[in-house]
């Protein structure tokens, strides 16, 4: 399958909310707006290749610790406002406060996102809803830094309840003390709960964050795509080198269309008479697999309440550490032999025998009230 042509990626119409077919939503444009050169040199790079593309700066700068650069401020929505005159592109940024909406709708930007940082805060969100109410402005909104998938939901539904008709969610990764590849963890199963959740929100993939690295921004881009996301953000600057913020992870507009070139696009469904009468074979061969796991699964949490209750009577401990050992050893030796990775393999079993010792708490604690 060959990639979709650049034109042809970007030809959805920006009042069409949620993209249909095989036509990604894309945001491109730099972390921050430095000065108006900077602005309208991305601006006109970006525009080149991608001309119905929703122009994305930051305004207003959160950051960890004081003396870094915090945006441009008020006089940032003036350059904006010029790259809808000179290019005609959409053009959006983040809001924090009501102070900033008001900036924002005073200045006629068409978008607002809602930044990590704001999301983690149910107060800030709700002060934002309030000031909404009444307002015909499409909102996206990130995942809360931390994996609190509740957190993001109920950002969502304030800003709902507050009348906004176009909402999107943006994936930009997860805060995680883990060693990882990525600046911010992409825990993309919590992004399948939210998709399940809310089939009505469009989803949009903020690959820089996730990335922290340009040379990783092609793959997450490409991952989100074939999780069916409707759309992508990528920061984009005309001299990544030299910025204010987030310099590491920014591309140039040159590189950014080498990257969108090599994207490929696929069908959320299949047309071909013959494929998906075979993908309903192959997935009824999977329905029925896991109708097997589960029974395996009811059958095993039997033999354990059994051995609980053997445990109880004989006064031994729950938990057994050299009998938990000798299990995950022996199917991690097992499931690797037969292709499985360890990791899959240590998931399963730590989430099976955390079930099974709270089914023997569980249990004591009912005996211990007889």
């Amino acid at each position: 399958m060959q990639a979709l042509a650049l034109n042809t990626l970007n030809s959805i119409k920006i009042d069409k909310w949620i993209p249909d077919g095989n036509k990604p939503f894309t945001i491109f444009g730099p972390c921050s707006a430095e000065n108006e050169e900077q602005v309208l040199l991305t601006a006109a790079g970006i525009h080149k290749n991608f001309p119905n593309n929703v122009f994305r700066a930051g305004i207003w700068k959160p950051r960890s610790r004081p003396g870094a650069f915090e945006g441009a401020g008020n006089e940032g929505l003036h350059w904006l406002k010029k790259v809808k005159e000179q290019f005609g592109m959409p053009v959006a940024t983040e809001v924090a406060t009501p102070e900033h909406l008001e900036a924002c709708l005073k200045a006629g930007i068409d978008m607002v996102w809602i930044g990590a940082r704001t999301t983690v805060n149910p107060f800030s969100i709700q002060e934002l809803a309030d000031a909404l109410k009444g307002v015909d402005i499409p909102v996206f909104i990130k995942n809360p830094i931390n994996p609190d998938i509740s957190l993001w939901l109920g950002a969502i539904e304030r800003i709902q309840r507050a009348g906004v008709k176009r909402i999107a969610a943006i994936h930009r990764g997860f805060q995680s003390f883990e060693n990882s590849v990525y600046r911010y963890t992409p825990r993309w199963e919590l992004v399948i709960d939210l998709k399940s959740l809310r089939p009505d929100i469009p989803i949009i993939c903020d690959a820089s964050h996730i990335s922290g690295t340009p040379e990783l921004i092609e793959g997450v881009v490409q991952k989100a795509l074939d999780l069916d996301f409707q759309g992508i953000m990528v920061e984009t600057h005309n001299n990544p080198s030299v910025a204010l913020s987030d310099a590491k992870q920014q591309v140039t507009p040159f590189e950014l269309k080498s990257m969108m070139d090599k994207i490929i696009i696929r069908k959320s469904d299949a047309v071909d008479i013959d494929f998906h009468q075979k993908l309903v074979e192959l997935r009824a061969s999977v329905d029925s697999i896991d109708d097997l796991i589960l029974q395996a699964l009811i059958s095993r949490n039997n033999f354990i309440e059994q051995i609980g209750n053997y445990k109880f009577e004989k006064n031994m401990t729950i938990l057994q550490m050299q009998r938990w050992e000798e299990i995950l050893k022996r199917q991690l030796e097992n499931g690797i032999a037969s292709g499985l990775s360890p990791e899959f393999i240590k998931k399963i079993y730590e989430l099976i025998h955390s079930e099974a010792i709270s089914i023997q708490t569980d249990l004591f604690q009912k005996k211990n009230k007889i």
